[in-house]
């Protein structure tokens, strides 16, 4: 299964919540179009640790940017299947089980670290994200214009912190996802998710560790 494109499925819940954002779509005619067709021709394989892998001649920081915008898509889309079940009373800390809870900062407009519920602290998420990605300085779309030297240290930052919305779905929110008949797909895009971070090592395993046994589950067949 190609999941560049499980959003079909997805986009026929019903998503009321304001931290759903629109896709973030990449130019077609593009280079980064041509790649990501690439990945998502390599995706139907069912090979996900061949689906991660840089191409042959391609730039990293290219090959970063693209699968980068697509987890946004595929995470916003999944954590937009389940904001009935995620609200200010159900989740009024944005954590990943007892051990782990996420304070959010910016650095910009919002410099030390806040307390808020998990919808809150995804809605700032995800905005973040986005203007990251709308930044043309740092995700450059067209052909010949450089990445920035820091390009990577904020791709890394954005992974981190998407890798919070899936803990917590994991960990809140499997019950709903479960309802919702989404396991498939949610399980499918995090298996991916991590492949990807690990072939490049773009994610600390320290903040991993609130996932670590389902990434052990997931990944152990594969190796």
């Amino acid at each position: 299964m190609s999941f560049f494109f499980i959003r079909t499925d997805l986009e026929k819940c019903s998503i009321t919540s304001l931290t759903f954002k629109p896709k973030k779509n990449i130019p077609e005619g593009s280079h980064q179009y041509e790649l990501l067709k690439h990945a998502e021709a390599t995706l139907g394989s069912g090979n996900l640790r061949m689906a991660v892998m840089l191409p042959d001649g391609e730039d990293l920081n290219e090959w970063v940017a693209v699968n980068t915008v697509d987890f946004f898509n595929q995470i916003n889309m999944l954590y937009g299947t389940i904001t009935d079940f995620c609200s200010e009373d159900s989740c009024p800390l944005m954590s990943a089980g007892p051990k782990y809870e996420y304070h959010w900062a910016d650095g910009t407009n919002i410099k030390k670290p806040i307390k808020c519920s998990a919808p809150k602290y995804i809605d700032y998420l995800m905005t973040w994200v986005q203007d990251q990605l709308d930044e043309e300085t740092l995700f450059p779309s067209k052909i010949g214009v450089p990445f920035p030297k820091n390009f990577m240290s904020v791709a890394k930052t954005i992974l981190k912190r998407l890798f919070r919305v899936y803990a917590h779905i994991y960990h809140q929110h499997f019950d709903a996802v479960m309802q919702l008949q989404e396991e498939a797909h949610l399980n499918t895009s995090f298996k991916h998710f991590i492949f990807f971070v690990q072939e490049f090592n773009l994610i600390d395993r320290k903040e991993l560790a609130p996932l670590q046994e389902l990434i052990e589950k997931l990944t152990t067949k594969d190796r």
